[in-house]
């Protein structure tokens, strides 16, 4: 995704370097762009205002025929296209990255699966982004007139008259005026020029001030394109949900899935290998009992060591999949556990009034332990602490260590999908670790 530019905003300087930032503020590229989209955005809004009323009227008038409903879905596809180029230019020009809102026949088609153009047709009538489409075309026409006359009123009174002293000489030269009339009334004589040195520097003083609100009445201006631009054009909160929920349903789906052949595998290539070489090993010590019993009673010794490495391996297979402790005392107990079994001495701190839903026990559970397991690999840490508390209906787990940091989620590491896993309970997963250390993760998950 490409980065969007984040332009200045009082406030957000430091205090030594406010004043220099004010003063660049107007010859910044920030400025110009606005300024640019603001100059853009007279035409644009002037062709989808006539095109949009145009095909509605033309379409709710051919409604007695059957050509009105196509007009209809032609207007409202017109539209559509607009907003495609409204985004693009809001992307390009302000830096607002807009996602595109839902399809017309979304990811299953019409009504009961079924496409073609009278589906469409009737999913564009039907479609409130449509709706939402044509709705921005109506009242972005005033306020683009309005922002218009604001944008160009104050940047160009600006720049003429803070730089009046260096055209001034025009009037006098090619005009015959000794400088800029600022009000005449031929008929009782009184002109007003801008011509004495004390008028001319307060010209100057007064388009300098304006330079400097410039930047302000640009940003003012774009914010409200931007809140249209976002609110109609893009995606409704509703899509937005469907389709996050879908991600995570998906994130969900592939988890379970990976979680199962992981205790396939650990049941077929562990327990069950040794289970197999036990039965082995008691088949050929059975056969030899009569005939050297020393080497039988051998064998069945190993056989008993078999038989507590399976049964390790099984404790550590239900454990993996939801441990016992966890479900008779709770995540202090549990956490305490992991913590001890850590090869780096943890400090584990747990400060909750009651337990949380069992389904956010088990992925606190997993989160810690697989986020202490990469500090045991690789972080080179001496020691690190785990702090898991309530904040009103959330839940928070802070593990920090004192490693060689450079975690990242965004490497595709073992991060990555635990911070998907976290996201599909409407969690966040946030890691600080610069270069050095020390790490930082934080977890954020929904109480119930």
């Amino acid at each position: 995704m490409a980065t969007a530019y984040r332009p200045y905003e009082p406030g957000t300087e430091p205090r030594g370097q406010l004043v220099p930032a004010v003063l660049k503020a107007p010859f910044q590229g920030r400025v110009w762009r606005e300024f640019l989209y603001v100059l853009i955005s007279l035409p644009m809004a002037i062709l989808t205002f006539v095109y949009t009323v145009t095909m509605i009227a033309l379409g709710a008038g051919l409604l007695i025929t059957f050509l009105g409903v196509p007009v209809l879905g032609a207007a409202l596809a017109g539209c559509r296209a607009l907003g495609v180029v409204e985004r693009a230019r809001a992307r390009a020009l302000l830096g607002l990255e807009v996602a595109e809102p839902e399809p017309v026949l979304g990811r299953r088609g019409g009504r009961g699966g079924r496409r073609g153009p009278v589906a469409w047709v009737g999913a564009l009538l039907r479609s409130g982004t449509s709706w939402r489409h044509v709705i921005y075309a109506l009242i972005h026409l005033p306020w683009a007139v309005l922002s218009f006359g604001f944008a160009v009123a104050f940047t160009f009174y600006g720049w003429g008259f803070a730089t009046y002293p260096l055209w001034r000489w025009v009037f006098p030269r090619y005009l015959d005026e000794p400088g800029l009339e600022l009000f005449g009334d031929d008929e009782r004589g009184r002109h007003f020029y801008l011509d004495t040195p004390f008028e001319v520097g307060a010209a100057c003083a007064a388009g300098v001030l304006v330079l400097l609100l410039t930047p302000w009445i640009m940003r003012a201006l774009t914010s409200v394109d931007r809140i249209m631009v976002t609110g109609l054009l893009g995606p409704s909160r509703l899509a937005s949900r469907v389709w996050e929920l879908e991600s995570d349903r998906g994130t969900v789906v592939d988890t379970a899935s990976a979680d199962l052949r992981r205790i396939e595998r650990d049941l077929h290539d562990g327990a069950q290998a040794r289970l197999v070489a036990l039965a082995m090993d008691l088949g050929l010590a059975k056969e030899k009992l009569e005939e050297d019993p020393e080497a039988a009673a051998k064998m069945v010794d190993e056989a008993h060591g078999e038989v507590k490495l399976a049964l390790q391996e099984l404790r550590d297979l239900a454990r993996g999949i939801h441990p016992a402790i966890l479900t008779d005392r709770g995540l202090d107990p549990a956490l305490s556990a992991l913590a001890a079994r850590c090869t780096v001495p943890v400090k584990a701190t747990v400060d909750l009034p009651q337990r949380p839903a069992p389904a956010i026990e088990g992925i606190v559970y997993f989160t810690v332990s697989e986020l202490l397991q990469n500090i045991s690999k690789h972080s080179g840490a001496r020691t690190a602490e785990v702090d898991v508390w309530r904040t009103e209906d959330r839940l928070l787990i802070q593990i920090t260590d004192d490693g060689r940091g450079g975690a990242d989620t965004s490497t595709g590491s073992g991060l990555a999908g635990l911070a998907e896993r976290i996201d599909a309970v409407d969690g966040v997963l946030v890691v600080h670790s610069p270069a050095g250390g020390p790490t930082t993760v934080t977890a954020e998950l929904p109480w119930r």
